[in-house]
């Protein structure tokens, strides 16, 4: 693979080259330049070629249709907004960035968000304070540039299904009235489904070049926080399964198990084996 993309990018400085040295070259003479030294390139299939296409010829429509899909078991609120508005909102000052695997508290938040922004990288935390959660997500839901979506793996794949109007959509997951509202009507949510609250994963963003205090991101990227305790501990895999027989659905989905990620290894083992 690496002596074809060598040989691409020779020929491409080659081209290059010759543009500059000849400059009197028609392009249709450079297109059919161009054709013909890739040709022979272009007649062998690349690995990439040759496993799309077995993917291809293995996906094929199922022999019988469904009309009934249970999915479970992970759902949330996705609140996407400015990082640095937020920070703002909550009355945070910028300052100098610190990791933090685990978020205490606000500050914990003020740190890790700089530094990961002064990186321009990526990072998901556990914010351990419930009660500060909750203040800050409300902050968050209610702050006027937010925007809110379905959110959790098993809860978008219920929502992209549920867009068949042919198709009856179980839904198991920790769904609190948020999601519900923003739910299709088409999917069902059993009622040990629901909880008073929803489970909010905060989704803070920052542009490429955008400043807070001293820190200026180099690229664009997000920083995601939760107190997400329901989705870890798989705490509605019973509900689905017990909702199983009185669906009695064509297809089940089970999505969520790298939920468990943050629980102990005894944990992860003795929830696979419930």
């Amino acid at each position: 693979m690496w002596q074809r993309s060598v040989c691409v990018g020779l020929l491409a400085l080659a081209l290059g080259y010759l543009c500059l040295l000849s400059p009197e070259l028609s392009p249709s003479a450079l297109r059919h330049l161009s054709a013909s030294l890739l040709g022979g390139l272009r007649g062998a299939r690349s690995l990439e070629a040759r496993m799309v296409a077995a993917w291809q010829a293995a996906i094929v429509r199922p022999a019988r249709g469904w009309a009934r899909v249970a999915v479970g078991v992970n759902a949330c609120v996705d609140v996407v907004l400015s990082g640095v508005r937020l920070l703002e909102a909550l009355g945070l000052e910028p300052g100098d960035g610190r990791n933090h695997l685990v978020l205490n508290s606000q500050q914990d938040l003020q740190e890790a968000f700089a530094h990961f922004m002064e990186k321009g990288a990526a990072a998901e935390r556990f914010f351990s304070d419930a009660e500060s959660f909750q203040r800050i997500a409300q902050a968050a839901a209610e702050h006027p540039g937010a925007q809110l979506y379905v959110g959790g793996n098993a809860a978008l794949i219920g929502q992209k299904l549920a867009t068949n109007p042919d198709l009856k959509i179980l839904l198991c997951g920790p769904v609190g009235p948020k999601l519900h509202e923003l739910l299709d009507d088409n999917v069902v949510v059993p009622p040990e489904s629901m909880q008073e609250r929803d489970e909010f994963h905060l989704i803070l963003e920052y542009q490429a070049g955008e400043e807070w205090g001293q820190v200026r991101a180099p690229n664009a990227n997000r920083f995601i926080f939760s107190h997400d305790l329901s989705n870890g501990a798989l705490n509605m895999l019973e509900v689905f399964v017990s909702s199983l027989d009185e669906f009695q659905p064509d297809l089940v989905v089970l999505s969520g198990l790298h939920m468990m990620e943050g629980q102990s290894k005894e944990m992860r083992h003795r929830r696979l084996l419930e």
